[in-house]
């Protein structure tokens, strides 16, 4: 357990603990997979999971940090680790999920007006609605900045024609934060930043079948799509500022440890279980025990880099250029984890569907095929590089003569 010492911490450390112990419910605690499943299911919570939701709404610390005065915890930094530690002691979770948590909020908050504020924060904080990003399209992804989507003055409202593509949860979402083009005789400076209700008639969405049988990301079409005037997040033309912001916050999630692989299945019990171990106790496969071991290494580093790197930021609520170095070391060891279990498990780590394969086998397989997207989606791992490369080494463009 983390020590964070000082005696006001200690004070809250004690009411964090007396409260968790109070209302987090019984049944989630005896089923600690049950918050995982419900959030993989991309269904609405139901029974205890739904109750522990609404205690975290009411109690704000879904958004732990955020300004109380929009219903979130309003807690320091400091505070907030405290509160994460003692969720992990009794291995409780964040109930609060989703894009409007992790890359819209932060962002409005730092970009959007007042009224932007009071209208679209709270909502998040409760969980109540839920957000998609209208970022790529068939014909810019990694060049981000080439999108076409195209915004045009109506007069009382923004009209919007056009396609975006990996459109994550866009089936169930209810708002979309989205880079519009509004200038087309610019590149950059051209793009802007609008809040798109997903419930009317000019949106259409798609969902794409992909290779582990899930279909999470989705086509989206807008037909003279309408965004109010007031739904522009930024200065008109301003876009690509707030959504390079977004990204920064996407990344640093997609980075964090729980996405390295620090819990679910353990990887030294499925080892003893499928190769066995030898006359020392020790995993038979001498080779594979060196690389579960150094794997593990590497995910405790990454861990450990990223609490540091929080540390560091200590004062600065905004992500860094950094992000792109955990973004990738994330994924990276994410997958890792994978393609380690699969080949623990042999054939049976590649079973689909049956009796001959139990529930971690063919959750196994599901999530290397869907960790395959990581070190693509939210900037795929050359993007990142070039990032680092540029913006934390101060390296030179070499694609320029």
């Amino acid at each position: 357990m983390a020590d964070f010492g000082g005696s006001d911490l200690d004070t809250f450390r004690m009411e964090a603990r007396t409260w968790l112990e109070a209302n987090y419910p019984q049944s989630l605690r005896e089923d600690p997979e049950a918050g995982t499943r419900m959030i993989a299911g991309g269904v609405k919570p139901t029974g205890d999971y739904l109750v522990w939701k609404q205690r975290m709404a009411e109690k704000g610390w879904g958004t732990p940090t955020w300004p109380k005065k929009y219903g979130a915890g309003g807690l320091t930094g400091d505070e907030a680790r405290v509160l994460a530690d003692e969720m992990d002691r009794i291995g409780a979770y964040n109930p609060m999920i989703g894009m409007g948590l992790s890359m819209f909020g932060p962002t409005l908050l730092e970009y959007g007006t007042e009224e932007q504020k009071q209208r679209h924060i709270p909502p998040i904080v409760k969980g109540e609605l839920r957000w998609c990003q209208g970022y790529s399209e068939p014909g810019a992804g990694s060049d981000l900045a080439s999108l076409m989507t195209k915004c045009e003055d109506a007069g009382d409202h923004w009209k919007i024609n056009g396609q975006k593509i990996w459109t994550s949860g866009a089936q169930y979402a209810d708002w979309c934060f989205c880079l519009v083009r509004t200038d087309t005789t610019k590149k950059h400076e051209g793009i802007s930043f609008v809040l798109i209700d997903m419930h009317q008639p000019g949106v259409e969405t798609r969902p794409i079948k992909l290779i582990a049988g899930s279909s999470p990301f989705c086509e989206t079409f807008f037909t003279d799509a309408r965004a109010e005037k007031d739904d522009m997040v930024g200065p008109y033309n301003g876009g690509w500022t707030v959504g390079k912001r977004l990204l920064q916050h996407e990344r640093s999630g997609q980075g964090g440890s729980r996405m390295a692989g620090s819990g679910g299945i353990s990887i030294p019990d499925m080892a003893k279980k499928y190769v066995g171990i030898d006359d020392q106790g020790r995993l038979a496969d001498s080779d594979l025990r060196a690389r579960i071991s150094q794997h593990q290494i590497n995910a405790k580093a990454h861990a450990l880099t990223v609490l540091r790197a929080m540390d560091e930021a200590k004062g600065n609520v905004n992500p860094s250029a950094t992000t792109s170095v955990m973004k990738n070391s994330g994924t990276w060891i994410g997958q890792n984890r994978s393609e380690l279990l699969l080949e623990i498990m042999g054939h049976q780590g590649l079973g689909w569907a049956g009796e001959d394969f139990d529930k971690d086998e063919l959750e196994t397989v599901r999530a290397w095929l869907s960790g395959k997207a990581t070190t693509i989606y939210g900037g795929s791992q050359e993007v990142q590089s070039n990032i680092v490369s540029k913006r934390i080494l101060g390296l030179p463009d070499t694609t320029q003569g």
